[in-house]
């Protein structure tokens, strides 16, 4: 079997993938700096993630029918430098509502970076090999997500704006992956109106309505108590550092790269539903025990969970939309879950700020328990395995 990590094709997909989660991964650590810096308040805090993934929600359903229809590059390397261009802008933003006006800007390139990645996959490889992809991908976005915070904490030292000079990375890679990148591109067959019938079709089956509420979840889990609220909490009740929330989330990246590399083998054994269902329950020991923990070092075996489970789940979810999905309307489908995952990432902190304010810090988690248990329930009783 071929090493599919040595393909260029898909090395230029895990750069895209980087980029992909670089503008929120890597500010993470410099939450509570950004807090002082700019002289805001917690609740406020969830706007710099917000205004970020906000434009994904608005452009998710056109990038998706144009990379159906124009191609998928044509719309890749634009997104790539408006991303890089307006990311490095932030860095120089000296009020709250100039960095959320810049950070809008940048979500504008963000949004296809998501979308595309996967589908990208999907349309490079089939069968088994496709989940392998997705499963090295997941890996390398696990290491993404364990660099760009511990070097986020790291810029963050020199001052709350300089994790803001990553973004340029995009410009060189758009640079590259228009030169030399090859990728499938689908036929425009039929007319448009008929495109939006038979991805209508597909996407309201049982299968693909629960994978993407799946997604859904996740993200609100992911976004609401992890990313926004766990730094604070780090912060608040254990004075961490910004390298030391850097270092909490390394974990949980590190595991989440593990899971994920075995994700073929895994798959293999166990079947894909019953991998969700272990991923929920990782979930939930995660949210159930990191309000409980009584010191910065033991809230490690919660976060070691929540890297397990996200290497387990969103590398298995996207396998089985490229899976149900024709080349033809891959885009949509990747879109669509795109635009669910980018409404999931916009309302969650605004959602968890609301429930901080009126309940506490705990509340946050509790919540993201709630939705734990209901990626169980779905996992069991609505998703089948697909080959």
């Amino acid at each position: 079997m071929r090493r599919l990590y040595l393909d260029r094709n898909l090395q230029f997909v895990f750069g895209v993938t980087l980029m992909a989660i670089i503008g929120v991964s890597s500010i993470i650590p410099a939450l509570p700096d950004i807090i002082v810096g700019l002289n805001i308040s917690p609740v406020q805090i969830g706007l710099v993630i917000s205004a970020f993934t906000l434009p994904g929600v608005l452009v998710s359903p056109l990038v998706g029918i144009l990379a159906d229809r124009v191609g998928r590059k044509v719309i890749l390397v634009p997104s790539l430098f408006i991303f890089g261009g307006f990311g490095f802008a932030c860095f120089f933003a000296q009020t709250i509502e100039q960095l959320l006006v810049l950070r809008f800007l940048q979500g504008i390139g963000a949004g296809p970076l998501g979308v595309l990645y996967g589908t990208m996959i999907g349309d490079l490889y089939q069968g088994r090999e496709r989940g392998q992809a997705m499963g090295y991908n997941a890996s390398v976005l696990a290491m993404g997500t364990a660099g760009f915070p511990a070097l986020g904490g790291l810029l963050a030292l020199l001052g709350w704006n300089y994790p803001f000079l990553l973004p340029l990375l995009a410009i060189p890679m758009g640079l590259a992956i228009s030169l030399f990148m090859k990728t499938p591109e689908p036929q425009k067959n039929g007319s448009l109106k008929d495109y939006f019938n038979d991805a209508f079709q597909m996407m309201k089956t049982r299968q693909a309505l629960s994978l993407f509420a799946t997604t859904l979840l996740t993200f609100i889990i992911l976004y609401g108590p992890v990313v926004t609220y766990l730094p604070l909490l780090l912060s608040v009740r254990f004075q961490a550092s910004a390298p030391a929330i850097g270092m909490v989330f390394l974990v949980s990246s590190g595991f989440a790269g593990i899971a994920a590399f075995q994700l073929g083998q895994l798959t293999t054994r166990f079947g894909q539903r019953t991998l969700l269902g272990t991923a929920a329950v990782f979930y939930a020991l995660t949210m159930l025990f990191i309000p409980l923990a009584p010191s910065l070092l033991l809230t490690i075996p919660a976060v070691m969970c929540f890297g397990l489970a996200q290497g387990l789940n969103i590398p298995i979810v996207m396998t089985m939309l490229a899976s149900i999905a024709p080349m033809e309307q891959r885009g949509a489908f990747m879109a669509v879950n795109g635009l669910i995952l980018r409404l999931a990432q916009t309302l969650a902190p605004v959602f968890m700020g609301g429930v901080y304010a009126m309940f506490g810090m705990n509340a946050v988690f509790w919540s993201g328990l709630l939705s734990a248990a209901t990626i169980l329930i779905i996992a069991l009783f609505f998703i089948k395995n697909t080959d």
